[in-house]
């Protein structure tokens, strides 16, 4: 009985861990070959800005908008199959389009489908992960495999085939990710019903405010580079092929990260691994700086094994620790709503303008400060988290002592004894 239970939910496991390489499959053609495909269009990047940055508005509201469907109606598959059968249509229609108005529509649809999936199948991951008793790096590795295999074909799909050959590519692999999520097992529902006034109170504590401050200001680097990187390697001269490879070793360098999470990921250290997250954020956009080749360009994407999944994942542990149970589809969704939705709006429209006007060089310069600004916030809070906690300890020991005194010391109880 016992080996029957364990296979099933093994079985229940790989099948989300493939769910997992499909979806992440379509993310990297959105993510980041679509900036790639609207400059092979002719394009400017203040163009292509505002083609995702006005596809980001859209994420402001519709990522909140299913994740609280997903909690009130206490499932997180249903949702997902409407999200993927939508978006495997719009991701059709859109890299087979050329006229602007068109672009921005379907990019708008895509933003309002495909964007939503991710803090759902995150935390499907996450809860799904707690179930069966396996760490969310083991799971999630698959996304980062899915992620970084695509990102290598598309590159292919495009030199050989041309770029709206990306529209049946799409929705192949939209249909695909429909079927699996056919069989996945849901999240367990919340025990406590969705209540309002819980996530006024998240949002409203100053400790929440501060953290998604911190990930506003260290996303924004990182998704101009996200938007721009393709753009950038064109510039220096590189092939859709070779920003098939950047991005291919980008994703890959982050499987090893996830599938060793259980293993460097403590509960009360986030802070900590978002500083030092943020510090290789910093490093890396220097270093951006002064290359020139578009292939050494294409390696120090390699960086991205020190960035991106170690912070995101810090991120979803220390929000699912002060999120309430029953909002922890919603905070999820607050958290890639930040991440990828808001600051997405401010690095498309931004980066565009300052790619445009700086060039490659004096863009990079201006990511560097911003992640160096991102790294000392992290300092600051990580200090002021470390003195909270010191202070409740002593509190806590003071009330203690006060309650319970203690005994006298050794010495003092044989000095005591003499007396007598």
């Amino acid at each position: 009985m016992c080996a029957i239970e364990k296979g099933t939910v093994m079985s229940a496991t790989a099948r989300l861990r493939a769910y997992n390489v499909l979806f992440f499959a379509l993310l990297a053609i959105f993510i980041s070959f679509l900036p790639v495909y609207l400059d092979a269009q002719g394009l400017t990047a203040s163009r292509i800005g505002v083609v995702v940055g006005t596809g980001g508005f859209v994420s402001i509201f519709s990522s909140p908008l299913w994740g609280m469907v997903s909690d009130r109606s206490k499932t997180i598959r249903g949702v997902l199959l409407v999200l993927i059968a939508c978006s495997a249509v719009a991701g059709y229609y859109l890299y087979t389009s050329d006229s602007l108005i068109a672009l921005i529509a379907l990019t708008m649809l895509l933003y309002f489908f495909l964007l939503p999936m991710d803090p759902l199948t995150e935390s499907l991951n996450f809860q799904s992960s707690q179930a069966a008793g396996v760490s969310y790096g083991s799971i999630r590795t698959f996304g980062a495999f899915g992620y970084a295999a695509m990102s290598l074909v598309v590159g292919y799909v495009m030199l050989y085939f041309g770029k709206n050959s990306l529209g049946l590519l799409f929705a192949g692999f939209g249909a695909a990710a429909f079927l699996v999520c056919l069989t996945l097992r849901d999240a367990p529902a919340a025990g406590t019903p969705v209540r309002w006034r819980d996530l006024g109170r998240f949002l409203g504590h100053r400790e929440t405010l501060l953290f998604l401050v911190l990930i506003f200001v260290a996303a924004v680097p990182s998704r101009m580079n996200d938007t721009y990187l393709g753009v950038h390697l064109h510039a220096l001269g590189g092939s859709s092929e070779l920003v098939g490879q950047a991005w291919f070793l980008a994703a890959g360098s982050e499987i090893l990260v996830f599938a060793l999470s259980f293993w460097w990921m403590r509960s009360g250290r986030e802070l900590a691994l978002i500083a030092f997250a943020s510090f290789f954020y910093f490093l890396r956009f220097f270093l951006s700086i002064w290359v020139t080749d578009p292939h050494a360009m294409t390696y120090v994407q390699l960086m991205q094994v020190f960035t991106f999944p170690i912070f995101y994942s810090a991120a979803i542990q220390y929000l699912y620790r002060i999120v309430p149970d029953e909002w922890k589809a919603t905070g999820q969704t607050v958290l890639a709503l930040v991440f990828f939705g808001v600051s997405g709006i401010v690095a498309s429209y931004a980066g565009g303008w300052l790619y445009d006007r700086l060039a490659g060089q004096g863009f990079y310069v201006a990511l560097s400060v911003m992640s160096l600004s991102a790294f000392l916030f992290s300092l600051a809070l990580l200090a002021a988290y470390r003195r909270g906690r010191g202070a409740r300890r002593r509190a806590v020991g003071v009330t203690a002592e006060a309650a319970f005194p203690t005994r006298p010391a050794a010495g003092n109880a044989r000095a005591a004894a003499s007396m007598l």
